[in-house]
């Protein structure tokens, strides 16, 4: 029930400040109003939720569901930290190889330089590995 009601405020946080800026005068004071209602509001709201999520009594049964939460949590963590030091590692080395290879094209001796760079481009994913491995390691 607090969740359904939780939920509802977060919406009304943002579709009422919405609704004063877009059908009124949009001038920037408005918009400016609009913005910081928002933002006091949701945050206001997000307190009291977070503060109403500790409330309660804990019993054995619960802390069972908790610890299951929490390796719920960690492989979604684990996982989210692999994916996103992978795409960052990718982005790194398209532009680290495209240059690698613009430079190498031009002078020969700049191979031993340009492999490096792109080799430490590549080490952000191994990096976002071992903090997966480090967050699996906390819960097993």
């Amino acid at each position: 029930m607090m969740k359904t009601i939780i939920t509802v405020l977060l919406i009304a946080t943002m579709l009422i400040p919405a609704a004063y800026y877009v059908f009124g005068a949009k001038t920037k004071t408005r918009l400016r109003k609009a913005l910081l209602t928002n933002v006091f509001s949701f945050f206001s709201v997000m307190v009291a939720g977070a503060a109403s999520m500790f409330a309660g009594s804990v019993f054995a049964e619960e802390g069972a569901k908790v610890a299951d939460a929490v390796k719920q949590t960690a492989f979604l963590s684990a996982a989210g930290v692999t994916g996103l030091a992978c795409i960052g590692a990718g982005i790194a080395v398209a532009a680290a190889a495209s240059a690698a290879l613009g430079a190498i094209s031009e002078n020969e001796s700049m191979m031993g330089k340009a492999l490096i760079f792109v080799a430490l481009a590549e080490g952000i994913a191994l990096y976002g590995l071992l903090v997966a491995f480090t967050i699996l390691g906390q819960v097993m």
